[in-house]
């Protein structure tokens, strides 16, 4: 019988939000590097179609603040009633909350604009704690008893973080914590589904904020992943191999494919600018 993790894996692979790409075509990154898979974790929402539809509601709704969270809860919890995979994966993460972290330890669950709110809205609402929805402009909002209001001050109180993936950190420390300190709150607790295992753990407990995760992205996943059958032999050693060293990956794999960035430059606009910020940065040259 699977467990909750085997089935959480299970769907990351089965709803593409973990995207392995084929042997020797790595996939561009945003930061101008390249990589052999992507995460979506917010496809645990049902499906790459369901999340896109929630991300489109959001981005129709998130300017009117004080509304934007009962009109979430009210789709993220249908969706919880209907889809299994979403319920599985909100199942298995406040599980994991409760068993990790005592109800007493904490008086808010937070989440931050757009993808922390697929799992931190359904997750306040079934822990039975009131949600503070952070926008990226540091405004946040506490949603308790179907009502929402502008928060002004926690008065000290204690706040679980709930992410969908955490990599760097760099959202948590530009913009959650500093909104729930300007409130006079304290973020205790992180928890994410996806922790990629790229420093942020480390930087939360520096910050103060202690970091739990339900995955964490390593070499048994992938591990998993080929044993089941989810990716091949080959795509298995092409993503042990980056996890081993990320920037000795990416510099081996320019090397032994030089037309690879050429190709880049010459293909669509998303693809050749990361191509060019390559270049400016220094990681790959012509």
């Amino acid at each position: 019988m699977e467990n909750a993790r085997e089935k959480l894996v299970k769907a990351l692979f089965d709803t593409k939000a973990i995207r392995v790409c084929p042997a020797n075509e790595p996939f561009w990154y945003t930061s101008g590097k390249i990589g052999p898979y992507y995460i979506n974790t917010h496809f645990l929402y049902g499906s790459e179609e369901k999340a896109n539809f929630l991300l489109q509601v959001i981005d129709d709704v998130k300017e009117k603040k004080e509304e934007c969270t009962g009109v979430l809860l009210e789709l993220v919890m249908k969706n919880y009633e209907e889809d299994v995979i979403y319920r599985n994966a909100v199942d298995a993460l406040v599980d994991a909350i409760r068993k990790t972290i005592p109800d007493s330890e904490y008086d808010y669950v937070s989440g931050g604009e757009r993808r922390d709110w697929f799992f931190s809205v359904a997750a306040a609402e079934l822990l039975q704690k009131p949600h503070i929805t952070v926008f990226k402009d540091l405004d946040a909002y506490v949603f308790k008893n179907g009502k929402s209001e502008k928060l002004v001050s926690l008065n000290g109180a204690a706040v679980l973080h709930i992410a969908d993936l955490i990599t760097s950190a760099s959202s948590y420390e530009r913009a959650w914590i500093p909104a729930i300190n300007n409130t006079v709150g304290r973020m205790k607790y992180s928890f994410v589904i996806v922790d990629r295992l790229q420093g942020g753990g480390e930087l939360l407990e520096k910050l103060g904020v202690k970091s739990h995760a339900l995955v964490n992205i390593d070499q048994n996943v992938f591990k998993e992943a080929y044993d089941k059958k989810y990716i091949d032999r080959d795509q298995l050693e092409m993503v042990t191999e980056y996890i081993r060293d990320p920037d000795r990956f990416m510099s081996e794999f320019f090397r032994n494919n030089p037309d690879f960035i050429k190709k880049a430059l010459e293909s669509d606009e998303k693809t050749a600018s990361r191509a060019r910020l390559c270049i400016e940065k220094g990681y790959c040259s012509l």
